[in-house]
């Protein structure tokens, strides 16, 4: 697993939308969108796959960061 920032908030089903961490992760400070995932890193991209998407959804609509997805608060 390898740890992914969102650059395109308004696509965040889309893999081209992350760019992979390499250094510090960035702070998630803001509104309660997207900020960080972990997922498989496929050439520089994220496999967005059912459980990461599921995992997305849920922290979207909840408001709470899900194991593998971090909103920024």
């Amino acid at each position: 697993m390898a740890l992914f920032q969102i650059t395109d908030p308004d696509h965040p089903a889309d893999p081209a939308s992350y760019s992979l961490i390499t250094g510090t992760p960035p702070s998630c400070t803001g509104n309660e969108q997207i900020c960080t995932i972990n997922a498989t890193n496929d050439s520089g991209q994220p496999v967005l796959d059912t459980s990461i998407l599921s995992e997305m959804v849920t922290a979207l609509n909840t408001g709470v960061n899900q194991p593998n997805v971090n909103l920024k608060a």
